[in-house]
């Protein structure tokens, strides 16, 4: 019998007791505004939204730098999140959840972040394992023709949101150069 269930507490967020047992592995099915307290919830396949992931100021860092800001592309993407006993509140050690590892992302992140006033951590995030490696090299060629073709900043942003549909994998950096490039031709007049 597994007695991990019977000692979850009970909440209205995830917290770092259930993470007692070792990290968690969570798929992102929606993300919403919550309080001026945790402005970011959530919401997980494993959790529901009963029980959303309220992320700490750093780890909202973290998913910034990782995935960028449009909290839109989130769902689908997995983390791991883990119990961190040093988390202080205060002067006090409570403990709180840290993310570990990310999907969606190419390499290994090291993060420098304020964690207090006047105080910086890295935080090193590595890739998930089990993920897909990302797109082929011949469907990196057809986005790079597309972003090449593109002749609005319409089209250009409906590619933009076809990119962030799929794991670009080691085609990430160089598709998204590219684009960014192609936007500033379009934007100075330059079909």
């Amino acid at each position: 019998m597994n007695i991990s269930e019977t000692i979850a507490p009970r909440s209205d967020q995830i917290n770092a007791e259930d993470l007692l047992t070792g990290p968690r592995d969570i798929e992102i099915v929606d993300v919403r505004r919550g309080t001026t307290e945790q402005p970011v919830w959530i919401i997980t396949k494993e959790f529901g939204p009963e029980r959303p992931y309220k992320p700490s100021k750093t780890m909202r860092r973290v998913l910034v730098a990782a995935w960028g800001p449009d909290a839109s592309i989130f769902p689908g993407r997995r983390i791991r999140i883990y119990r961190d006993p040093d988390i202080m509140f205060g002067r006090e050690k409570v403990g709180g959840i840290r993310i570990s590892h990310l999907s969606h992302i190419d390499e290994r992140l090291e993060l420098s972040l304020t964690v207090t006033r006047g105080r910086r951590q890295v935080f090193v995030i590595e890739p998930l394992a089990g993920e897909p490696t990302g797109i082929s090299s011949d469907d990196a060629a057809a986005f790079r023709a597309l972003i090449d073709a593109a002749t609005s900043l319409d089209e250009l942003k409906r590619i933009a949101d076809e990119l962030k549909a799929v794991n670009l994998g080691t085609h990430r950096r160089a598709l998204m150069a590219a684009w960014e490039a192609r936007r500033n031709e379009l934007k100075n007049g330059h079909a």
